[in-house]
């Protein structure tokens, strides 16, 4: 079997390829480098059968809908995907054979309604299911996303055999393919044991995806055949979980403040501001909210940083639920140059105990 990655960049394309047939696929293709995919082929004497897209993509422009125009070759995806001009829509359960070599396909939804995953005897291509070691997954918040969807779709991954080795559609940090089993040792989204546990920690990092995202997919909806179809960032780490956060943010340490000191504090002649960075409706449901609580919700935080200007310098506690956005709210504070910035542990769950 030929098996090679293509792209100089994050995003992965993945040729494989029969030697006996000369037959080939190419699987998550960038439209940008589909001449030097169509002159790589040519080389190696290749005839390509399919274009496969592992999902509908959100941080690049497919460029199976191009090689589909000028090889002949099938564009292929789920029966979910959304784009037009996909020819032949697989479905879970999916034998296929290249040349000699079976491919198997399973759904795997969560990051988008249309993922799939491609199982051959020796490796597993997840797409965005499915990163390496602490890139955990795709995010789980663009259209179609669902973090249920999602862990189900691990556990599905879990029962594959352990020596498989796998392969992801981004790999945005040089860190190498490696087997199912090392995963399930190095992959921290693998390890949360409940369907709820890995909603919740989902559902507390999610921040929304950028705006240019959602053109990228408006132009995979369409078929775009033009790569400047959408403005996109260069190997900006987009589906990942925090993948859009300005750079440098991840990296801000945050200490902790547990709520009895919190409450302390706020009865001191120079209380801390208080920001809740909950949605509205959050703030004003069941667990209610700290009374001296300012409401910027956290996917609103860096677009609205000036309202908390006469606060640069003052001690300010992030609060959320539980805690996950509170953090990134204070990372993004850290980042912006707020000088003392805190969380108060356990979030409003806590606070209400």
């Amino acid at each position: 079997m030929i098996f090679e990655q293509l792209n100089p960049g994050a995003c992965r394309t993945y040729l494989i390829g029969d030697e006996q047939s000369h037959e080939a696929i190419v699987v998550d293709p960038v439209l940008e480098q589909v001449p030097q995919y169509l002159k790589m082929l040519d080389q190696k004497k290749l005839r390509l059968t399919h274009a496969i897209d592992t999902h509908t993509h959100a941080d690049h422009i497919s460029g199976a809908a191009a090689l589909k125009d000028q090889v002949g070759c099938e564009y292929v995806m789920h029966a979910k995907a959304p784009a037009r001009c996909v020819t032949f829509h697989l479905t879970d359960g999916f034998e296929c054979h290249l040349g000699n070599h079976l491919v198997k396909v399973l759904a795997t939804p969560g990051h988008t309604q249309d993922s799939i995953t491609l199982v051959f005897h020796d490796r597993l291509l997840t797409g965005d299911v499915l990163f390496l070691d602490d890139a955990g997954a795709g995010r789980d918040d663009l259209p179609g996303g669902d973090a249920g969807a999602h862990w189900e779709s691990l556990q599905r991954i879990l029962t594959l055999p352990e020596h498989l080795i796998v392969y992801p559609a981004h790999e945005y940090r040089d860190r190498l393919p490696s087997s199912l089993k090392d995963q399930k040792e190095s992959n921290p989204l693998l390890k949360l044991p409940t369907k709820q546990a890995y909603v919740d920690y989902l559902d507390s990092l999610q921040l929304g995806p950028a705006d240019w995202m959602k053109e990228v997919l408006k132009a995979n909806y369409a078929c775009a055949r033009d790569p400047q179809a959408a403005w996109i960032p260069v190997d900006v780490p987009a589906c990942e979980v925090k993948g859009t956060l300005e750079q440098g943010v991840n990296d801000q340490q945050v200490a902790a403040i547990p709520v009895d000191v919190v409450k302390e504090r706020l009865k001191s002649q120079t209380p801390p501001v208080m920001l809740d960075v909950r949605t509205p409706g959050e703030f004003t449901g069941e667990l209610g909210h700290i009374s001296q609580a300012i409401n910027i919700p956290v996917t609103d935080l860096s677009h609205r940083l000036g309202e908390l200007e006469s606060a640069k310098d003052k001690e300010i506690i992030t609060v959320c639920k539980s805690g996950g956005r509170a953090h990134t709210a204070a990372q993004i504070l850290m980042q912006a140059g707020f000088s003392q910035v805190h969380v108060m542990m356990g979030g409003m769950l806590a606070w209400k105990k």
